[in-house]
């Protein structure tokens, strides 16, 4: 019996699973409504239902209203979670953060310019950028192409907290580890050192005035509150999951895997030949020192003599005082 094989030619890589998108979409809809109950509601029941009623010190309401906020970014999370179900479609979680990423991102843009312009050709090329710039978004999340980032990032595992082949090359891992979160957690103790941060993080509404306040004073809203102690603890926390993650991304692991498997064939020294190696470098790096210092005194002195002339005889001290003299 004949049968029809496909050729290589005409093979085609699997499509992404049907409805990534529209699940994505939700997703970020969902992600975007939480950030705002943190950032908005969460402080205003904060303000109304504690701080009116109860005197607490500034260190210790800022700490519990931190706390608050991080307790519902937990509940949230779980909530959100249990939507999804046990089996979302796959690249969701990548979907859902280049949604709201190319969302964050076209707004930013979309402010720059519009703070930058004035006027009416202000207004009509913010709205042209605008436009363009949500047409782009949408052509490129609704490609082929958007929807194989939206898996790819699903399977490099940025957004799940199972790690990959986690007991190989545990050590060169954790050394990773420590050495990423040095470096970010520098970083964030330099910006909270530095008292940049004010306690509420506001941006100006462009083409708007503020009502009673000079021309050219826009209106603002606050993106953040308690910015001086959030904006790092969102640090750390970013910093934490990338250093996390990181080594459990799949090339980069077998990367580290391979590297601990190569050093654990070096023969290594042991203390004592270690310490003998180290004095007789260290004595034959000072005998090269003074072997070629008095070298160079003597090929000095002997150039320079009456005998050889070649360099000029240094001058002495009175020579010198003279010198300054004739001046």
């Amino acid at each position: 019996m004949a049968t029809a094989v496909e050729t290589s030619s005409q093979s085609q890589a699997p499509s992404p699973p049907a409805g990534l998108l529209t699940a994505s979409l939700l997703g970020a809809v969902y992600v975007l409504a939480s950030i705002a109950v943190v950032l908005y509601a969460v402080p205003a029941l904060w303000e109304q239902a504690v701080a009116a009623n109860v005197a607490m010190n500034g260190m210790v309401d800022t700490t519990l209203r931190v706390f608050v906020k991080v307790a519902a970014v937990a509940i949230l999370g779980w909530f959100g979670m249990s939507l999804a179900g046990a089996n979302p479609p796959k690249g969701l979680r990548g979907g859902i953060f280049l949604i709201v990423a190319s969302a964050a991102l076209i707004f930013f843009l979309i402010r720059w310019i519009g703070v930058s312009m004035e006027g009416m050709p202000g207004q009509v090329l913010t709205a042209i950028v605008a436009a363009g710039l949500l047409f782009g978004a949408f052509k490129l999340l609704t490609s082929p192409r958007g929807e194989g980032w939206m898996v790819a990032l699903e399977e490099q595992g940025w957004f799940h907290a199972k790690g990959y082949k986690r007991v190989l090359g545990v050590r060169v891992r954790r050394l990773t580890m420590l050495g990423m979160l040095l470096l970010g957690g520098t970083g964030v103790y330099s910006i909270y050192a530095q008292g940049g941060l004010g306690n509420d993080w506001t941006v100006d509404i462009p083409f708007t005035q503020k009502d009673g306040a000079p021309e050219g004073t826009m209106k603002s809203f606050t993106v953040l509150t308690d910015a001086k102690v959030a904006i790092p603890l969102i640090l750390l926390a970013l910093t934490l999951w990338i250093a996390y993650r990181a080594v459990n991304v799949p090339t980069f692991a077998e990367f580290l895997i391979a590297t601990e498997a190569e050093m654990n064939k070096v023969s290594w020294t042991s203390r004592k030949r270690l310490g003998q190696d180290t004095i007789v470098v260290l004595v034959t790096t000072i005998m090269m020192a003074v072997f070629l210092l008095l070298v160079d005194m003597f090929w000095g002195w002997l150039l320079s003599t009456s005998i050889v002339g070649v360099l000029p005889a240094k001058a002495t001290h009175k020579d010198k005082t003279a010198d300054v003299a004739k001046w």
